[in-house]
């Protein structure tokens, strides 16, 4: 199945979750599966959703081989192989946030970067990115044999407040808009880290004299690098469950809200939300140019969309393996409160455990199997038929 038929190429965009983007991976299982050798040319990804495009964009063989490696990756990844949990480690990086909270700025205080040590993940995204002198090489040989034409991985610029795309390609344009650019580069571990780097949690990653963070925080519009690269037709994966209106209303937790609840309702906010509104802001405009004749459109094109989504609640879903989390670190999220919410988003980014993990993966193949329809139109490139609804309550 070729990238140029009918609506264009086919660009697979991966929103960011964290340990949800497990669920991403399930999706793509079921799509190679079923189409082994599609060329899917353009690959963009944000903060988790960043590590799935590089694994798929840096990888050989056809789209059924990565797909299923990437997978038994995620299957059998562990809280350990992504930040250290031992207690001295943890107890060390909460104690130097908690003294420079109290320090009044004084320079003696101890300059936490982050909750947690991140560098396990740096070294398996080393070995399984296949990385070599700061340089992702698969996505050089990729991009020479044809197989890949761009992709994009988009981090913060804590240092400047812009949203940056990092873009490795053939003769590509870049772009700028308000507060967010695009820069050619080279992509390497470190980029994929600086875009999956979660605000508080992880730390910072320094780029070209730059510190960057999670790629979702200053994304107003996630589907625009696809678009940018060329793309005519997207699949785009968000790990978010869009909540019924019945379900919305109900509350998720008694009294005062815990800490651990606020900060998986601002994750949500900045991180998965803005996707969703982008979506419904695309459905929009090819509503709007499928009315109006081709020669009068200029230079703005349709793009056939098809966003898929979780069919259940991934935090409430986290409850349910809260309990075999390593200690010490099970121990500070309950200080969070993360055993006082049904909902449990926060806990939901970071539940790295093999079991969770292949419970998303089997829900990702099966909610791709029940909207196979719209997949395999999709794919085959079936003219829009634009209809404006929202993806979610409100």
């Amino acid at each position: 199945m070729t990238s140029d038929g009918p609506g264009g190429p086919l660009a697979l965009v991966m929103s960011g979750g964290g340990a949800r983007a497990a669920y991403q991976v399930g999706m793509l299982r079921w799509l190679a599966r079923r189409h082994p050798d599609l060329h899917v040319p353009i690959l963009t990804g944000v903060s988790a959703g960043a590590i799935n495009a590089a694994f798929l964009a840096s990888r050989p063989g056809d789209l059924r081989v990565r797909v299923e490696r990437l997978a038994s990756l995620w299957s059998h990844l562990t809280t350990q192989e992504v930040f250290r949990v031992d207690s001295v480690s943890l107890a060390r990086n909460v104690a130097r946030l908690g003294l420079k909270l109290v320090s009044g700025g004084v320079a003696a205080a101890p300059r936490p970067h982050a909750a947690v040590d991140t560098k396990p993940l740096w070294s398996l995204l080393e070995r399984e990115l296949e990385e070599r002198d700061e340089v992702l090489e698969g996505i050089e040989a990729n991009l020479g044999r044809g197989a890949l034409r761009a992709v994009a991985i988009t981090a913060s610029s804590y240092t400047t407040g812009q949203s940056i795309t990092w873009v490795q390609g053939r003769g590509i344009p870049q772009w700028e808009r308000a507060h967010r650019k695009s820069i050619g580069a080279t992509l390497g571990v470190r980029h994929v880290m600086a875009s999956a780097a979660l605000p508080i949690f992880f730390p910072a990653i320094e780029i070209d004299g730059q510190w960057f963070g999670d790629g979702g925080i200053r994304l107003t519009a996630p589907l625009s690098p696809a678009v940018h690269l060329g793309a005519g037709r997207i699949l785009a994966i968000s790990t978010r469950y869009p909540r019924s209106r019945a379900e919305a209303d109900q509350p998720v937790v008694k009294g005062y809200p815990p800490p651990a609840q606020i900060i998986g309702a601002l994750f949500n906010a900045v991180f998965l939300d803005l996707f969703d509104a982008d979506a419904l802001t695309m459905e929009r405009m090819n509503r709007l140019m499928d009315g109006l004749p081709p020669e009068t459109r200029g230079d703005y094109r349709m793009v056939r969309l098809v966003v898929l989504r979780p069919s259940r609640d991934l935090g409430r879903l986290a409850n349910e393996y809260e309990a075999d989390l390593p200690g010490a670190f099970r121990f500070m999220t309950r200080g969070l409160g993360t055993r006082e919410t049904r909902s449990n988003d926060l806990l939901s980014l970071l539940m790295f455990q093999p079991d969770y993990l292949s419970r998303l993966i089997e829900l990702g193949e099966a909610d791709a199997e029940d909207r196979k329809d719209e997949i395999e139109g999709l794919l085959e490139g079936t003219p829009i038929r634009p209809e404006l609804r929202s993806p979610s309550p409100g």
